[in-house]
């Protein structure tokens, strides 16, 4: 073989074996991208569910849908199964999609996806139907209830799935509840129970059940009951004044509560009859004194009653006096006399003690005589004062040596103390004695 031949083996040898890798990575390509891609997915009973099939690479190779009981819904864009429920929305080399309308709790399993090639290639997706559990009912309400039965209430729901969960409230504030839950096909019942002791606090009081479910997204499930409780009435009388004084105007308010309502009520006088209906006025649950006077005094009584029993209360009225005061004087005084605080004081705690004008009149002429007393005494004290200071004012001087006094008219020292002297023997010869 010479060089041109050995050149041309060669180049052929190398273009097969390209072509083989060639080939050999067209048949990877075909054999991954011909696999069905499909998603498992929910769906609320009623609603509608889409089922959607894709491939990457697809050789005219048809798709085909089938349901749990391996029955053919759809090949390709021909409908194989007569179900007015069962449409076709989208069909294409690479993708089969269909729809499920009004979806019921029999639709839920496991559908197929097939890829026809050779060998068929399928995928698998799991449909799950939630149950919506209906409405919940209470049972166990007697209406009315007697304070102090005990009665059971019960709320129950059925077709949930899975099982939906239940919830109690008192008005707005949840309370708990014993649960039961039992299967009834695909489906469960679900029962919770809530035990009351009744008291007049649950009159008017609304019970209400919730349904918690996670098919429950917008709607909103729940029962509710009042409770109509029947009790004894509780009777309070409430007054309109906390001092009541004559001739003052007085309400009392027979306030009583019970179901059914204690109406009329009775009002009693130290447990008579009212003595005096012109001016003790009767008015539904209120007994009104126009006038009060020292008569009113006593124990009224209120009592009111149903077919559950009787209650009553009591009230002790006593009429104070009306404060009195001193009028004012309205004959001017013939001197004017400045008042005297500790006369005035003595007036006040009189007035404001005992109230008695005669009592008033006594302490104040004692005040009035210790005042008197205390001013002479107080004028006689100034008087001899200021008869001291005059005298002392008078006899005051300067008082001088012999010498002095004989100095006025001497003109010299030695005449001084002469004229001194004899004025001392002129002054002795002057002396008077009494006997």
């Amino acid at each position: 073989m010479n060089l041109k031949s050995h050149l041309i083996f060669t180049l052929y040898t190398i273009y097969g074996i390209l072509l083989k890798v060639m080939a050999s990575k067209g048949k990877a390509r075909g054999i991954s991208g011909q696999y069905p891609l499909v998603q498992n997915m929910t769906v609320t009973e009623g609603a509608k569910a889409n089922m959607t099939c894709r491939v990457e690479y697809n050789d005219n190779t048809s798709l085909q849908w089938s349901n749990p009981a391996q029955q053919t819904l759809f090949f390709g864009d021909k409908k194989a199964l007569r179900d007015n429920r069962i449409e076709l929305v989208h069909a294409s080399r690479s993708e089969l999609t269909i729809s499920i309308s009004d979806v019921t709790l029999t639709d839920e399993g496991m559908y197929t996806c097939s890829l026809f090639t050779m060998p068929v290639r399928t995928a698998k997706a799991y449909m799950t139907v939630l149950g919506v559990p209906e409405k919940p009912e209470i049972d166990g309400l007697t209406k009315p209830a007697l304070e102090g039965d005990h009665i059971t209430l019960t709320c129950m729901t059925q077709g949930s799935k899975p099982a939906a969960d239940l919830r109690w409230f008192r008005n707005e504030k949840e309370v708990k509840g014993a649960k039961e839950v039992n299967a009834s096909g695909k489906t469960f019942t679900v029962r919770s129970s809530l035990q009351l002791h009744v008291d007049r606090n649950d009159d008017g009081v609304a019970y209400t059940c919730k349904v918690d479910h996670v098919a429950l997204t917008q709607t909103l499930q729940q029962a509710t009951e009042v409770l109509e409780v029947h009790y004894a009435p509780r009777v309070q009388i409430i007054h309109s004044l906390a001092v009541p004084q004559e001739g003052q105007y007085l309400k009392l308010e027979c306030v009583s509560k019970g179901n059914p309502s204690p109406d009329p009520v009775m009002w009693t006088k130290d447990g008579g009859e009212l003595p005096d209906l012109d001016r003790m006025i009767v008015e539904g649950r209120e007994l009104t004194f126009t006038s009060l006077n020292k008569t009113d005094n006593g124990t009224y009584r209120c009592e009111a009653g149903n077919h559950l029993g009787t209650s009553s209360d009591e009230y002790v009225l006593y009429v104070y006096d009306v404060p009195t005061t001193l009028p004012p004087s309205t004959t001017p005084p013939l001197h004017s006399i400045p008042p005297d605080p500790t006369a005035l004081l003595g007036t006040h705690v009189s007035v404001t003690g005992n109230g008695d004008p005669n009592a008033l009149g006594q302490h104040g002429t004692d005040h009035a005589l210790i005042g008197g007393v205390v001013a002479v005494v107080v004028f006689v004290t100034l008087c001899l004062i200021i008869v001291l200071g005059r005298y002392l004012a008078r006899h005051k001087g300067t008082y001088l040596t012999n010498e002095a006094k004989g100095a006025d008219d001497a003109p010299d020292a030695d005449t001084a103390i002469i004229n001194a002297e004899g004025n001392h023997a002129h002054a002795e010869e002057k002396k008077e004695y009494f006997i």
